[in-house]
């Protein structure tokens, strides 16, 4: 069976990798400058229809699969445990992870994303998307969001932009749509926060619009630990802040390591 999802090794190492997890509309390499900055093994995932796992027979849409996927491709690496970090899209997979593999899961890592389920009018439009870059077979509906989800000062900076317009025009349609089909149809996992006993890191930029700060703290507060709030940042703070992201991941390793 062709695996949907494709491994990445960004850094050698030996021991418990980190596993680093994707946001929507990009792929793997948006962690490119937060894994350098960080120590051991460093692996990063292209979900399915996205970066490199594209070309490929798609499942029916739902995050659920994208998680299997993901167990099964570390699994077939050597993989048992890893600690699991994602970042929007990546942090609904991750937290399907914790819930369907939780053997798996030795530290989770949730970054500008939500445990909630869609709103019906945010599932809508995600439906919408999803018909329209089909139906033009371009991602044309999606590249605006190389700028929407930037904080403000990461919107001054031409290069980023770029970069971000590169990584999502890159994409196929056909993976756009399966991505937002199956993060429309996601449930609500905040029951799985309140269950999760591993060492957890919730962080956000304070200038996240679709994940904002009040509720990466309530996540924050199911699990028992301190948001951390990235001042300058939007939503894509991997890319706007790698820095920050790096040492915030490294702490989390370090607490998942001992």
């Amino acid at each position: 069976m062709t695996a949907t999802v494709t491994l990445h090794a960004l850094r050698p190492g030996t021991g418990l990798p980190l596993v680093l997890l994707h946001a929507f509309p990009l792929d793997s390499r948006m962690w490119a400058d937060v894994a350098p900055r960080l120590d051991g093994p460093v692996l990063a995932v292209d979900l399915p229809g996205l970066g490199a796992a594209q070309g490929v027979a798609l499942p029916e849409p739902s995050l659920e699969a994208a998680a299997d996927a993901v167990a099964a491709v570390l699994a077939e690496a050597g993989h048992r445990r890893a600690v699991v970090a994602g970042l929007s899209m990546g942090g609904y997979v991750a937290l399907a992870l914790a819930e369907r593999h939780p053997g798996l899961v030795a530290g989770l890592g949730l970054l500008d994303t939500k445990a909630t389920a869609d709103t019906d009018e945010a599932r809508a439009n995600r439906l919408r998307v999803a018909d329209a870059v089909e139906s033009s077979g371009t991602v044309d509906e999606v590249l605006p969001m190389a700028t929407a989800l930037l904080g403000a000062a990461s919107r001054e900076r031409p290069e980023l932009v770029a970069r971000l317009e590169a990584l999502i025009g890159g994409q196929p349609a056909a993976g756009v749509a399966w991505s937002q089909r199956a993060m429309a149809a996601r449930p609500d996992r905040t029951a799985v926060l309140a269950g999760y006993r591993g060492p957890a890191l919730v962080l956000v930029g304070d200038e996240d619009k679709p994940t904002p700060v009040a509720e990466a703290r309530g996540m924050a507060a199911a699990l028992g630990v301190e948001a951390v709030v990235v001042p300058g940042a939007g939503h894509l703070t991997a890319v706007e802040a790698p820095g920050a992201v790096a040492a915030a991941l490294g702490e989390l390793l370090g607490r998942a390591r001992r």
